[in-house]
This record gives structure tokens, C-alpha cells and sequence, in this order.
């Protein structure tokens, strides 16, 4: 445990340094795993410390002096560098999202938080496609399988069909628990994504079903295929997820993009545009197609079951993978 010493003592028994503090929590409250997680509240912790440290910030150095109005007034901090132009809307909600986990891992409740960073920003993320989703072309993405296998990376191209045709997340194709999947598929006809999953949204209370079909089939018998020797996903047994993104999924992105696929994301946004056609029978908004005015409760929902498939907790973010509306 990196707790050093008694709970109620200086930043929660934390050590003496808000900036050590932090990291320290987290690692705890995530059990010493999750590093890319970790890492990344950590960052956008610091950046509060150096706040709290500035001419403009309550001078504090020990956790047990935040409270609430300590978060609002960060807010406010990072609404004006939104308003200068000097921090995008999205990191400034990241931001303040992150002292909020950082809290909670201090202090071990939720007493002292933002309940809704954007609202106490007030300011609201958007994002629309503005560009065609690439890999929607099935013969495109086949292609670049068959790349990384020739390049010796079966386990990247799994990786790329999963997010595919089931338009799961990248860590969601990595850890997805194959042999449940496949078992679910045959006897269901539908499989529920829960492994991975963002924002602790699996388990019962946030089952995600999908319909099976034919390519969703295929790309988990590839996947099931490649799976290491021993395991029940597409890691190695002992080989841990840090790991495998460094070591096998960062090397495999040049192949990608030398074969017109931006990233992974792309592959999600590409099965979200698909599933859009199916629900509506238009094809997405950002692939030039439309919905007349009394087809506007459709696009709706068709936007609400594509927010779920894809393990999002917000109907608005669906633009940023389908385009806006009409």
C-alpha cells in the first residue's frame, strides 16, 4: 500500500506533498493496475497542484484543506483559459474531472467533488464528424489483417475486426473474455460487451447486448484463433496490458495508416455509421445521407441504441461518430 502514514494525517496519511500524493491514492484506488489510467489523472493532477501553488490558487499543500469552493474556483480557473483560446473545452472537463477521481482516492468518499464538471465549467463539449469515418470498406479492412499477419501481428488484426463489427473500444477488443463472447453468440445470438469497459460500466447494472451476425461470427472465431495459448483474451498469460500496447499495438499503427486507416477509433465510428443505416434504412448523416423532418424520432433512436452498443452514457456524443443531425 503507498499509504505512509495515519489516514487522517497530512494529505489523508498520503506523505507531505500534494503533488506526491495524488499518484500515490490513485495507484491504491486502482489496486497498482490501470496504469494508463493512473498515469493520465496523475498528469492533470499535477496541473492542479501547480494551480494551487500560483499566485491565483489558495497556496494549499495538503488535500485536507480542499473543499468544494477549492474546486469551483479551479473551474473558474480553467474556464477563463478556455475562454483565451489557451485549453480546448475537452481538456478543461478532463481536468477537472480527474481532481475529482483524485479526491475521492484521497480522502476515500465523495464528499468533495464537481458533480458535473461541465456544468460547473459552463461550458459544453461538442464534437461532430466532420470527416467519413475510414474502414467502413470491409475489403479495406481486410486487407490490413492480412498485413499484420504477414508483419507477424495476428493479434493486432483481431484487434482491428473486433472494433470492426462489434465496435468495441481498443482496451474492450484486448481484454474482451473470448470463449464467453463465442458462447453467448451461439447460444444467444447476441453478445454482451463488459470486459474493459469505460467508467466502471460493466457487470449487470450496464449490460451492453449486440446482435450477432455473420462478420461479428467471423471476427471472434479470429480472435478466439490468435488468442494466446492459455488465455481467455488476446493477452499472453503473464504478459500484462502495458505491455502488449507498447510492445505489439503502437508498433502495428504505421501499418494502419500506410494502408488509409487513421487509428482504431476510426473502425468504431465506421460499425456506428453501419448500424445507423440498418436502424434508420439512411445511410449516416456524415456519409451524405438524411433523414426528412418526420424521421427525426428515428435518427433519435437510432442515435439512443448506437450510444448504448457503443458503451457511451450520452445520446450527444454519437455525432462525434455518425455526424450531426440534419
Amino acid at each position: 500500500m503507498a499509504l505512509v502514514g495515519r489516514r487522517d494525517g497530512r494529505n489523508f496519511g498520503y506523505g507531505r506533498q500534494l503533488s506526491y500524493a495524488g499518484p500515490q491514492a490513485l495507484k491504491d484506488l486502482f489496486g497498482g493496475g490501470h496504469y494508463g489510467t493512473v498515469k493520465a489523472h496523475s498528469d492533470r493532477w499535477q496541473a492542479f497542484v501547480h494551480w494551487c501553488r500560483s499566485a491565483d490558487g489558495p497556496g494549499f499543500n495538503d488535500a485536507r484543506q480542499i473543499d468544494r469552493q477549492t474546486l469551483l474556483e479551479y473551474a473558474g480557473h480553467l474556464r477563463h483559459q478556455v475562454q483565451q483560446g489557451t485549453l480546448s473545452i475537452s481538456t478543461a472537463q478532463n481536468r477537472l474531472s480527474s481532481v475529482n477521481r483524485t479526491m475521492v482516492a484521497l480522502r476515500g468518499d465523495s464528499f468533495v467533488k464537481v458533480p458535473s464538471p461541465s456544468k460547473a465549467l459552463g461550458i459544453q463539449r461538442t464534437s461532430v464528424r466532420t470527416l467519413v469515418p475510414q474502414g467502413q470498406d470491409r475489403e479495406q479492412v481486410k486487407r490490413i489483417v492480412q498485413v499484420l499477419c504477414e508483419q507477424k501481428q495476428p493479434r493486432v488484426a483481431a484487434i482491428a475486426l473486433l472494433a470492426r463489427e462489434t465496435g468495441m473500444r481498443l482496451r474492450e477488443a484486448i481484454l474482451a473474455d473470448l470463449p464467453r463472447l463465442q458462447l453467448e453468440a451461439e447460444q444467444l445470438g447476441r453478445i454482451n460487451i463488459q470486459d474493459g469497459t469505460k467508467g466502471g460500466r460493466s457487470g449487470a447494472s450496464a449490460p451492453r447486448w449486440i446482435k450477432v451476425n455473420d462478420h461479428i461470427r467471423n471476427a471472434l472465431a479470429i480472435a478466439q484463433q490468435f488468442s494466446p495459448c492459455g488465455s481467455r483474451n488476446l493477452l499472453a498469460p503473464g504478459e500484462s496490458y502495458v505491455e502488449f500496447m507498447y510492445e505489439s499495438v503502437r508498433p502495428a499503427r504505421d501499418q494502419l495508416q500506410k494502408h488509409g486507416l487513421k487509428g482504431f477509433h476510426e473502425l468504431r465510428a465506421s460499425y456506428a455509421c453501419e448500424r445507423y443505416e440498418q436502424l434508420t434504412g439512411h445511410a449516416a448523416p456524415i456519409n451524405l445521407g438524411s433523414c426528412s423532418r418526420q424521421d427525426w424520432s428515428v435518427d433519435h433512436k437510432a442515435r439512443r441504441q448506437i450510444s448504448h452498443e457503443l458503451g457511451h452514457g450520452r445520446i450527444d456524443v454519437i455525432s462525434a461518430y455518425i455526424g450531426g443531425r440534419g
